[in-house]
């Protein structure tokens, strides 16, 4: 909770307790304190902002002010007897403060607007945001033939020594990727929330700093391609991302538009992600091809969407060649270093990941979480350093069994894709590593999300923030190993810091 809150809901209970109880009650002056909760909340909204998990707190303060107000009056014009008075105050109070006054305390710790935990690296971080569109490509969600690939590519980069206070926020169109992502989460049958549940995420602040200088302690830094999942966003993992820049990456995230939950471009056009119903199908196409393939508006894609998303990964890389020679913001000529070009993702951002992998060597490295494998990068295996981050079929089921989903056909072939193409890679450059008690949002920020997630069956029985360092731990591990040259013992075998984690190196 933020201070004005955690102020406003001190003057609530104590204002309860003034109108509740009978001693406090019947001293006139109290009655008069209690107001003070209706200013403070006043108060609280101006300087920190209302989010929607605090209008019980509101409601409350004004039915409290309501009440010692009835009280002061009433009985003063003698409209009702006295007594009849303190018993109406008393049952109301009762009968609708109780309840108020639980929810108010509940809902804003259930969700609160959390504080990302501040990256262990030497770097402060940097962000910039670029809108591009890809002319050569149409874009196959729309129907318009005319319409072509457009890109939202944000970038975090290494920063030294800035003391400005401005830090960006979490997302830049809160109201835009809330309802995206809660209709998502409802076609896919996970959860039933109301359009304005994320609301509250514009008012959560990264690390990064918009547009500051990048660290010139280094010519250039490598950089890091970041791909989410399906129905996600470009930020849905800063807990990796902020990580990685701090210890000396460039990372460019990617809303994918019709795939991600929303993509809000600068020019105003918002682009919703569509249903599971309508993109699953394509995505199933690219891990086990049928013969009779399904398509997007009239046109079949034998090949499913995966190798349609990986083009915007390779046509990020073109533009990275555009921008470090010479950058229309000012801010990253020269500093990309893209002969070290690693790229990760997670769920269909990890397939997206191995299949760029597959069809563009520049990239030097792939981490891939929590996902299959597209059927053509099976066939061919990769020739690129690959590490697979995932967790134990056990952890699967039992996400099963409390939240939905992931049923046996599909933990047999997520675990099996990923294993043959781990089992075939080039030996000493491959990794499996697998984390117990992980479930499959764990490897993006919902434990942040949902702190209680756990105990509601939303997240795994790891410690959200536990899952967070080792992904971290080992990302950064991998990252370092084939882009820095820098060796780490973590990949060298099973490990006494992280023994959730088991490794299999090849």
């Amino acid at each position: 909770m933020r201070p004005l809150e955690i102020l406003l809901t001190i003057a609530n209970v104590l204002s309860f307790c003034a109108v509740l109880i009978p001693r406090l009650a019947r001293i006139r002056r109290v009655h008069y304190a209690v107001f003070l909760a209706l200013v403070i909340a006043a108060i609280q909204v101006l300087v920190e902002g209302s989010r929607w998990q605090m209008v019980p707190a509101y409601i409350l303060a004004i039915s409290l002010s309501t009440a010692s107000a009835l009280r002061i009056i009433l009985p003063a014009k003698k409209q009702i007897s006295q007594n009849f008075a303190k018993r109406l105050v008393t049952a109301g109070c009762i009968s609708v403060g109780i309840p108020l006054c639980m929810v108010s305390l509940v809902l804003p710790i259930l969700l609160p607007v959390y504080h990302l935990r501040t990256p262990s690296g030497p770097y402060q971080i940097g962000t910039v945001t670029y809108h591009w569109t890809d002319s050569s490509r149409r874009e196959i969600f729309s129907k318009n033939p005319a319409d072509r690939r457009q890109l939202l590519a944000q970038v975090w980069y290494p920063v030294k020594g800035d003391l400005s206070p401005a830090r960006a926020p979490y997302v830049d169109d809160a109201a835009a990727m809330s309802a995206g992502l809660t209709h998502a989460l409802s076609s896919s049958g996970l959860l039933k929330l109301p359009s304005f549940f994320f609301d509250y995420f514009k008012y959560v602040r990264t690390h990064a700093i918009p547009y500051a200088p990048v660290a010139t302690d280094k010519v250039s830094f490598p950089v890091l391609i970041y791909v989410t999942g399906l129905d996600g966003f470009r930020q849905a993992s800063m807990f990796q991302v902020e990580s990685l820049v701090s210890h000396g990456y460039i990372v460019v995230g990617l809303d994918q538009p019709y795939t991600a939950a929303a993509v809000a471009f600068p020019n105003g056009q918002v682009i919703e992600g569509l249903s599971r119903a309508q993109v699953q199908p394509l995505i199933d196409q690219s891990i086990s091809p049928a013969a009779d393939a399904p398509g997007l508006n009239g046109q079949p894609l034998k090949s499913g969407i995966v190798p349609y998303l990986a083009q915007d990964v390779i046509f990020t890389l073109n533009k990275l060649v555009v921008l470090n020679s010479s950058d229309p913001k000012g801010i990253l000529t020269g500093h990309l270093d893209l002969a070290r070009v690693g790229v990760f993702g997670v769920s269909l951002g990890a397939m997206v990941a191995a299949e760029a992998c597959h069809e563009d060597l520049r990239l030097s490295a792939c981490l891939m979480m929590d996902a299959a494998m597209p059927a053509d990068v099976v066939k061919a295996g990769l020739k690129q350093p690959g590490m697979w981050l995932t967790r134990p079929a056990s952890d699967m089921r039992l996400e099963r069994a409390r939240s939905g989903g992931w049923s046996e056909k599909a933990i047999r072939q997520t675990l099996s894709t990923m294993q043959t193409v781990y089992a075939e890679a080039k030996p000493g450059t491959s990794y499996y590593v697998s984390v117990s008690g992980m479930f499959h949002v764990n490897f993006t920020d919902a434990p942040y999300w949902f702190p209680f997630g756990s105990q509601l069956g939303l997240t795994g029985p790891i410690d959200g923030q536990r899952g967070f360092d080792i992904v971290n731990a080992y990302s950064l591990a991998f990252f370092d190993r084939f882009l820095k040259d820098k060796k780490s013992p973590l990949l060298a075998g099973l490990s006494e810091k992280y023994p959730e984690v088991n490794i299999s190196t090849h």
